[in-house]
């Protein structure tokens, strides 16, 4: 990758080429994020359709180098939802399959792939990334590629996709953000007349002012094991989205069976969600009919509907509900 210092070629210390590349987006974000995006090392787990899909926004976004590690080979069901499989890879190691139409979506990042298995890496090979995102694994090897990343500062995100159902996590450790905010006018201010040249006044003498702010992220362990002893907390319990609770049944089953709910083990599979269900501290939430087919998708637990943006009739004929789903979750 070509690079200049402060003051030669291009602005702010990025090349010419890069400046032409990335015009767009550091009009979006600005020089100094771009700057942050071109400095950074991830590691992208899991590449199938959602991790070929992050794979691509990284690269065209301009991260200095991307790791793709899978250790699992093409699978057909790959060649129908990850565009970075050239036909004819169904066999091959799926990050070595990904790599050549992955290093011609940039050249100027660094993309490499890793065949290995993640749950083999010691802790030292994720502390030379800055951030890392999973896709794909295990509950364990989640919880473990956590709290490394957050005991060494490392960016951490996690997603998968199950069907109508899927979900993000990220634990960022501590993480600084400027906020803008417009400035209130006092209330003693001297009044302005009405009429279009008043209302155009008001408008430019509005004042934004900068916010600096913290957040704390919480660890992926006490996000999946929350406390649910204290009477706050049982409150707590029956406001929470199904979808929680579907997402650890989820997780505990692809621990357990070492892979997805698949519809050729569908009798199998549907006795192992609902046992695992049966252990979940809100198991009400679902009823057996979660791991009912929708009309459209075969395979069991793909149709519970998520709480952001799925229809309501697909909600209903995955549960088999007879009424409508309450308006907070259905679609507008």
């Amino acid at each position: 990758m070509v690079e200049k210092e402060e003051g030669e070629g291009g602005p702010g210390g990025i090349s010419e080429e890069e400046a032409a590349q990335y015009d767009r987006q550091i009009r979006l974000w600005g020089l100094e994020a771009q700057k942050r995006l071109r400095a950074s090392r991830v590691l992208l787990v899991g590449l199938r359709g959602l991790g070929a899909e992050v794979a691509k926004n990284l690269i065209l976004a301009g991260v200095r180098a991307l790791t793709m590690l899978d250790h699992h080979q093409v699978s057909p069901e790959d060649t129908r939802a990850q565009f970075l499989v050239p036909a004819g890879s169904v066999g091959r190691n799926r990050a070595e399959a990904s790599l050549e139409r992955a290093q011609n979506l940039n050249p100027m990042v660094d993309v490499k792939a890793d065949p290995e298995n993640v749950e083999s890496k010691p802790e030292a090979f994720f502390t030379q990334f800055d951030a890392v995102c999973v896709t794909c694994c295990s509950r364990d090897a989640m919880l473990r590629i956590d709290h490394i990343c957050h005991q060494n500062g490392i960016k951490f995100f996690a997603g998968d996709v199950f069907g109508y159902h899927g979900y993000a996590f990220a634990d960022l450790g501590e993480h600084d953000f400027v906020e803008e905010k417009t400035k209130v006018a006092k209330a003693n201010s001297p009044a302005v007349e009405d009429g279009p040249g008043a209302k155009r006044a008001k408008l430019d003498a509005a004042e934004t002012t900068m916010v600096k702010k913290r957040i704390h992220f919480c660890p992926l362990k006490d996000a999946l094991n929350p406390d649910w002893s204290s009477e706050q907390a049982q409150a707590a319990l029956k406001r929470t989205s199904p979808d929680f609770f579907l997402l650890q049944v989820l997780l505990q089953f692809r621990t357990d069976a070492g892979r997805d709910p698949q519809p050729q083990h569908y009798t199998e599979d549907c006795a192992r969600l609902l046992s695992i269900r049966g252990g979940q501290p809100g198991a009400g939430a679902l009823p057996d009919t979660f791991v009912g087919p929708c009309p459209s998708v075969t395979p069991p637990t793909t149709t519970f509907s998520s709480s952001m943006g799925s229809k309501a009739a697909v909600w209903s004929s995955a549960w088999g509900l007879a009424e409508p789903p309450p308006p907070s979750i259905s679609s507008p």
